[in-house]
């Protein structure tokens, strides 16, 4: 590595990209909050011995030396493997659904404290999870809270439009729940139901141990996958792969 700088990051692995026959760029979150870009070489061979500790969803503290044009990871120690992600497809697909979120709401060279520990806090409830209803309101929790702290947050107390307190309705041109009034003007308002509205709140107020024990039905635990979806692709203005395959599972 010669006379290159040199640092330590404990991080998550987001994503990885093929480069070259043997190499990945992986994608991480460090615990700063910052996204990071780095090399992996030789991960790809069957004898690397840093291998697993590059894999998707992995936590692991890496050391990387800095590159010309991207950063190089020198070795690595597992941090948490969250080997429960990968117990059942479903349970990876809602890994990847939020690892998506986590690099659109993440930047380079800008750090935000909050980030990591509500991903890594999000993957082990994934891992928690005892059943489909409970994988959905985990990814939609994750979605409305990221999304909210991250300056989307939906009007979900009363009218967005005219403030009343009796919303009736949720429109995302409108950006959250809206009152019967207001509906009539609005394309997209759809109606939604008294206790529909206390689980649209209650993912962004309750703590992800609460919300794993919670009962909750399939319909409605869809339902809110739904509108998560809905909400982080319209306030990021992407497609979320990932979110629509969790969501067809």
């Amino acid at each position: 590595m010669g006379s290159r700088k040199s640092y330590r990051a404990k991080a998550i692995v987001l994503d990885r990209t093929v480069l070259g026959e043997h190499d990945l760029i992986l994608t991480l979150l460090a615990e700063t909050g910052e996204q990071l870009r780095a090399v992996a070489k030789g991960v790809r061979k069957g004898r690397s011995r840093i291998s697993a500790r590059c894999d998707f969803f992995c936590e692991s503290d890496f050391l990387i030396y800095q590159g010309k044009n991207l950063d190089v990871i020198s070795d690595a120690a597992t941090v948490d493997p969250h080997r429960g992600l990968r117990t059942s497809p479903e349970k990876i697909a809602a890994a990847a659904a939020v690892c998506e979120l986590a690099s659109l709401t993440s930047f380079e060279e800008s750090g935000d404290a909050f980030l990591y520990p509500i991903l890594s806090r999000t993957l082990g409830a994934i891992e928690e999870a005892s059943d489909q209803a409970h994988l959905d309101i985990v990814v939609a929790a994750y979605a409305f809270k990221v999304l909210a702290h991250s300056g989307w947050r939906p009007e979900l107390r009363a009218c967005a439009a005219c403030g009343d307190e009796n919303p009736l309705f949720f429109s995302l041109i409108a950006g959250g729940l809206v009152c019967g009034s207001c509906a009539a003007t609005i394309p997209d308002a759809e109606p939604v139901s008294p206790s529909q509205i206390g689980w649209l709140r209650s993912l962004i107020s309750l703590r992800f141990d609460e919300l794993l024990v919670a009962e909750i039905d399939d319909e409605t635990a869809l339902f809110l996958l739904g509108h998560a979806h809905s909400w982080a692709a319209t306030a990021l203005s992407a497609r979320l792969k990932a979110f629509e395959f969790a969501l067809s599972l």
